[in-house]
């Protein structure tokens, strides 16, 4: 495997970096916490997802590369090897001889999803779904109104046809709603699945860059945070909740100008999603080559 070698100043400076651009995206959430406050943009992620900023602010700089007098930060942290000189770097052998599986299977499941063209046509129903049938006081996000009342927003579902891949958005579909839709996506057939086009899967992005931490390089999976806060905002914004009140305009993809737009945005999230997929591929490749 390549390596490149960072000085100290090298290292420290890009770290700084790192923290900085994390805090800037996690002070919000931060502070609402504190309050017992919640956004349903921001905070999604960290609730989802179940991974804390401190986390995510820890700067990893991946596989093949040295950094110099490290010894004070580096040892004896999980997944670093320090030299006698005081130079760390990834112990990838150690890192893919207890986390091998889980590198196979991202690998596996990136590399099949980029073999399938994008879905378009779902819509983002998979949020209506999840009110499908409700009664008061029933919904996931109970803090947020419905744009349209339960009985308007019920016959939006029952007027479309449901086509949801992805098995953690299925599994919060309602009772009702799961006969709906015409697959039956469980974490058995993922791979089968997985198309690249799909929001949660390309949220998933990041959550497939922090699983493999410290083995990907933290810009990529802080431009995959990103991202997935991006999606998050499209994902809300075409559900069936009322988030005027976080300054995001609705895609009402119950009619033909909210599915055009919501398509458009589609297609550029994929577009990134890809990228992202790839660049994850990469260091997958570097830990189990051939």
């Amino acid at each position: 495997m390549p390596s490149t070698t960072l000085t100290r100043d090298e290292w420290l400076r890009r770290a700084r970096a790192h923290e900085d651009a994390v805090d800037e995206l996690t002070t919000g959430h931060l502070d609402r916490r504190s309050r017992g406050e919640r956004h349903p943009v921001e905070d999604f992620l960290f609730e989802y997802y179940s991974h804390r900023p401190s986390h995510l602010r820890r700067w990893h700089p991946g596989p093949g590369v040295v950094l110099q007098d490290a010894a004070d930060r580096y040892a004896g942290r999980s997944g670093y090897v320090v030299d006698e000189a005081g130079s760390a770097r990834l112990d990838v052998a150690d890192f893919v001889g207890r986390r091998g599986r889980t590198v196979t299977f991202v690998r596996e499941l990136l590399t099949a999803t980029l073999s399938r063209p994008g879905t378009h046509d779902c819509f983002g129903l998979h949020e209506w779904a999840m009110v499908y049938g409700l009664q008061p006081g029933e919904q996931r996000h109970e803090q947020l109104p419905l744009r349209l009342d339960q009985a308007r927003t019920d016959a939006v579902v029952e007027s479309h046809r449901i086509k949801c891949s992805h098995a953690d958005a299925y599994r919060f579909f309602t009772p009702t709603a799961v006969g709906l839709n015409t697959l039956r996506p469980n974490r058995d057939d993922q791979v089968e699945r997985e198309q690249p086009a799909c929001l949660h899967a390309g949220m998933d992005t990041y959550k497939w860059a922090f699983k493999l931490a410290p083995a990907v390089p933290s810009q990529i999976t802080l431009d995959a945070f990103r991202h997935a806060l991006r999606i998050r905002r499209l994902d809300m914004q075409a559900s069936p909740y009322d988030v005027s009140g976080f300054d995001l305009d609705p895609v009402a993809i119950e009619t033909s100008e909210g599915k055009a737009e919501y398509v458009a945005r589609q297609r550029e999230l994929m577009v990134t999603s890809n990228s992202l997929r790839r660049r994850l591929l990469e260091v997958t490749d570097s830990l189990l080559p051939g």
